[in-house]
C-alpha cells in the first residue's frame, strides 16, 4: 500500500504540471488584465507599462509562469490587482465552500444512496418508477432554474429560509443551497446505486449469503451494498471538486462569497493572479479526492489489494 501510494504521489507531479501550465496559457490569452484596471477608457502607454512591470506581465508567458509555481511552492499565490493578496480571498473563500461542499455531499450519500438502495432491491415496482421519472426531472432541470424557484418559494413567497446567505455562512443557511448544488449529482448518485444493487443482487455470493440464513439485512448491508457502493464511491469522489469549481451559480444566485464567486470576479475583472490560484488549489482536490478514492476500494472490496 504504501509503494502504491507513492507512485500515485509521484503521477501527481506531470498531472498537476500540466493541469497547471494549461490554465495558466488559458488564462493570460482571454484578453488583456491591464485594460480592465483602467475601467472603460483606455491606458495610456505609461501607465500601462508601469502596470505591467509591477505585476511581471511584462515578461514572456513561460517566465510568468515559471516564477508563479516557484511561488506557489513558497506558498505565496501572487496579489491580486486590488491589491489583496490571493491567500486571503482564500482564506475567506474556501471555508464557506467548503462547508458548502460537505452538505451536497451529505446529501449525495444519504439521500441518493438510500433511494438507490430502496428501487434497486424493488426494481420494476412504482416506486422505482416514481423515483426514476423524478430523478430524470431533476437532471433535465438546470440547477439555475431549481435554484431560483427555491428561492422564490422558500425565500420570498413562504419567508422559511433568508432569500440571501449571510456573510457568516452557517451550516443552518447552506441547507438550501446545499440541495440546489448537489441535485444533479443526487440524481445521478440514485440511479447509478439502483443499477449497481440490482446488478449485484443476482451476484453468486448474494444467493449463498441467502442460502446460508443470514438475516436479510446483514446480506443487504455487509454483502450487497458494500461492493455495491464501488462506481458510487468512484462517482462521489471525482464529484468533490467538481462541486467545489462548480458552485458559481448557486453561489450567485444565494449570494454566497466562496470559491465560485471569486472565480466569477476574477473572470469578470480578468484577475490572473486570483483566477489561476484559485484552479490551482482545485487541481489539487481533484488529485486528493482521486486517490482516496481509490484507497477506498480496497476498503470496500477485500479482492482489491495494491502492491
Amino acid at each position: 500500500m504504501g509503494r502504491y501510494v507513492v507512485r500515485r504521489l509521484l503521477q501527481m507531479i506531470p498531472v498537476f504540471v500540466g493541469a497547471t501550465l494549461l490554465i495558466f496559457l488559458m488564462v493570460n490569452v482571454m484578453g488583456d488584465p491591464i485594460a480592465g484596471l483602467c475601467g472603460e477608457r483606455q491606458c495610456d502607454p505609461a501607465t500601462a507599462a508601469q502596470l505591467k512591470r509591477e505585476f511581471g506581465l511584462d515578461k514572456p508567458v513561460w517566465q510568468q509562469y515559471l516564477t508563479y509555481m516557484g511561488n506557489v511552492f513558497t506558498g505565496d499565490f501572487g496579489t491580486a490587482f486590488n491589491g489583496q493578496k490571493v491567500t486571503e480571498l482564500m482564506a475567506t473563500a474556501f471555508p464557506v465552500t467548503i462547508r458548502l461542499t460537505l452538505v451536497a455531499i451529505f446529501f449525495e450519500i444519504v439521500i441518493g444512496v438510500t433511494l438507490g438502495v430502496v428501487t434497486g432491491l424493488r426494481r420494476g415496482r412504482p416506486v422505482d418508477t416514481t423515483v426514476l421519472m423524478f430523478s430524470l426531472v431533476v437532471i433535465s432541470v438546470p440547477v439555475f432554474v431549481t435554484g431560483l424557484l427555491l428561492q422564490l418559494l422558500l425565500g420570498v413567497e413562504w419567508g422559511w429560509i433568508k432569500p440571501s446567505v449571510s456573510t457568516d455562512a452557517t451550516v443552518g443557511e447552506l441547507i438550501v443551497p446545499g440541495l440546489v448544488l448537489a441535485s444533479v449529482s443526487l440524481a445521478y448518485v440514485t440511479r447509478l446505486t439502483r443499477t449497481s444493487i440490482a446488478e449485484n443482487r443476482r451476484s453468486d455470493y448474494v444467493r449463498t449469503a441467502v442460502a446460508k440464513g443470514l438475516p436479510r439485512r446483514r446480506v443487504i448491508v455487509r454483502h450487497l451494498l458494500r461492493n455495491s457502493l464501488i462506481p458510487v464511491v468512484t462517482f462521489i469522489g471525482t464529484d468533490i471538486g467538481a462541486l467545489m469549481g462548480g458552485a458559481i451559480v448557486t453561489e450567485r444566485i444565494f449570494n454566497i462569497h466562496g470559491v465560485g464567486y471569486q472565480l466569477y470576479q476574477g473572470i469578470l475583472r480578468q484577475n490572473t493572479q486570483t483566477v489561476v490560484g484559485f484552479v490551482t488549489v482545485l487541481v489539487l482536490v481533484f488529485l486528493a479526492a482521486n486517490l482516496l478514492v481509490d484507497l477506498l476500494y480496497a476498503v470496500l472490496d477485500p479482492r482489491i489489494r495494491y502492491a
